[in-house]
């Protein structure tokens, strides 16, 4: 080695050793905080790889990252699913260009976080279909349980995977639509599990007044905090959660309808508060019934469980493949989940649950939301971007969803990409460009998810060849390098 590499090498080999010394002085710690909390053997080493991830990333790394470039070395920036065996190879590399002796990590351990994540990805969504990795989950619609033909297109389509949103229809019709998805699938010789999602605590309008007018930009209209005035000739409107009115102050930003009314608190009245609206498209929007309503300053502090949802568990403990757990924010809500499926399982095993992140604050705990779900049930992630955009900003869900995607891949938790995909084609039939690149975007993740819609078994079948596609091209964050199909020859000019 020449006299002007050998210093670089020495700076390297530093900046390594000093990273590998904090991830395990603060990994220790972290896995120590988890203790008594992981039941499940299984999930040790995943819990293990997390806590060496979170250790890994607590500090900048792009210096040591930028001159392991320059050694022609891995930066790396793809380590998530094998911290330790990553940082011991690259640590074995420069230890051989050193001179010094080297002992480089098995293959077996590179490949075991990937294993593990691929097996709770079969296990959660079923198994490859269509020449992809990446499953597709559809939301059935409610005519799923008379009419199985439907049901029929959907699988035939692509779908692996199903989903029941528990904040529509009933038992009866739930357990109509599973027996329909059995039945097709055992037909079609395949499986296809069944995600049931709990409503949890959405905060909804509740009421209108008769009054109501289209709300324009700069419009004033009033959230109250209990019954309207039905003699007002104001617009305002009530929620399903009215003690939540009380904690909104002057400033705070109220959305409305994914956001198509975005507001702002301009006054705190007796009665409730009066708002402005700061965002609606020009010909106005209308406030209606059941529209979901966010308050992205204020923690809610609303029970994680509603009492519908202690009915519904009656019927997703005992039928549903996969438990869905809306608006889960610290682990105490998760405690409280897995005691209420425990009491209606008894000794069947626990069911795995899906946990639907929605807010900034389960956001800020998933790492210990993962470790309290998955140490008693195998545990995967939904990305709601509906939600979560509204409650962290559109601004942010870009990253906010990178890093979650990250996290899970750490934790070997499956992730499913959710919310407006394709989104145009499912409701309309036909794409944007936009939706395309964005399900293209979520072939990185384990599973994608479509809403219902009047054209959604087209929508399966569309987003499968993208996905088919994308596996050519990327796993995780990885781009593979599969030959280019564009340019055969440099003959096309």
């Amino acid at each position: 080695m020449d006299e002007f590499a050998q210093p670089r090498l020495e700076r390297v080999r530093a900046l390594l050793r000093d990273a590998m010394r904090r991830v395990e002085e603060e990994s220790g710690a972290i896995y120590a905080g988890w203790s008594g909390k992981i039941f499940r053997g299984e999930f040790k080493a995943s819990a293990g790889n997390l806590a060496d991830y979170l250790a890994f990333r607590r500090h900048d790394l792009t210096e040591l990252q930028d001159e392991l470039a320059l050694l022609g070395l891995s930066s790396l920036g793809r380590a998530e699913a094998h911290i330790g065996p990553t940082l011991r190879a690259v640590d074995a590399t420069l230890n051989r260009l050193a001179g010094a002796p080297a002992t480089w990590p098995d293959a077996a351990e590179f490949a075991a976080g990937g294993l593990r994540l691929s097996t709770a990805q079969k296990r959660f969504f079923g198994s490859a279909y269509g020449g992809r990795s990446t499953r597709i989950m559809t939301t059935l619609p409610s005519e799923a349980a008379d009419d199985r033909m439907l049901v029929e297109r959907l699988i035939a389509a692509g779908s692996n995977c199903v989903r029941i949103n528990c904040a529509h229809d009933d038992a009866v019709a739930w357990e109509r639509m599973i027996d329909n998805v059995r039945q097709v699938a055992k037909t079609a010789g395949r499986r296809c599990p069944v995600l049931m999602d709990i409503s949890g605590p959405k905060v909804r309008v509740e009421s209108v007044s008769s009054t109501a007018k289209r709300l324009h930009r700069g419009d004033i209209f009033r959230l109250s905090f209990g019954p309207l005035d039905r003699k007002s000739d104001e617009t305002a409107f009530s929620i399903n959660f009215p003690d939540v009115v009380g904690k909104l102050a002057v400033d705070a930003p109220v959305l409305i309808n994914d956001g198509k009314i975005g507001a702002r608190v301009v006054a705190v009245e007796e009665y409730g508060v009066v708002l402005q609206v700061t965002t609606a498209r020009e010909k106005g929007e209308k406030l209606k019934v059941e529209k979901g309503v966010n308050m992205p300053t204020v923690e809610l502090d609303i029970d994680p469980l509603t009492p519908k949802d202690f009915v519904d568990l009656d019927f997703v403990a005992e039928n549903a493949d996969i438990v869905g757990y809306s608006f889960v924010q610290r682990p105490a809500d998760v405690d409280l989940l897995v005691g209420e499926l425990a009491k209606r399982r008894k000794s069947a095993p626990p069911q795995p649950l899906l946990l639907k992140i929605e807010t900034p604050l389960a956001v800020k705990n998933l790492p210990r939301l993962l470790v309290a779900a998955g140490g008693r049930h195998p545990v995967g992630v939904m990305i709601a971007r509906g939600d979560l955009a509204m409650e962290v900003g559109p601004e942010r869900l870009s990253e906010v969803q990178e890093e979650i995607l990250w996290l899970c891949e750490a934790a070997h938790a499956p992730v499913v990409w959710a919310t407006q995909v394709l989104e145009s084609m499912v409701k309309e039939g036909a794409p944007s460009r936009a939706e395309i690149t964005d399900a293209a975007m979520g072939q990185r993740a384990e599973c994608v998810m479509l809403n219902k819609g009047p054209f959604l078994a087209e929508a399966v079948a569309f987003l499968s060849g993208i996905l088919h596609r994308m596996d050519r091209h990327q796993t995780k964050k990885t781009a593979r390098l599969s030959a280019l199909t564009s340019w055969k020859g440099g003959q096309e000019l």
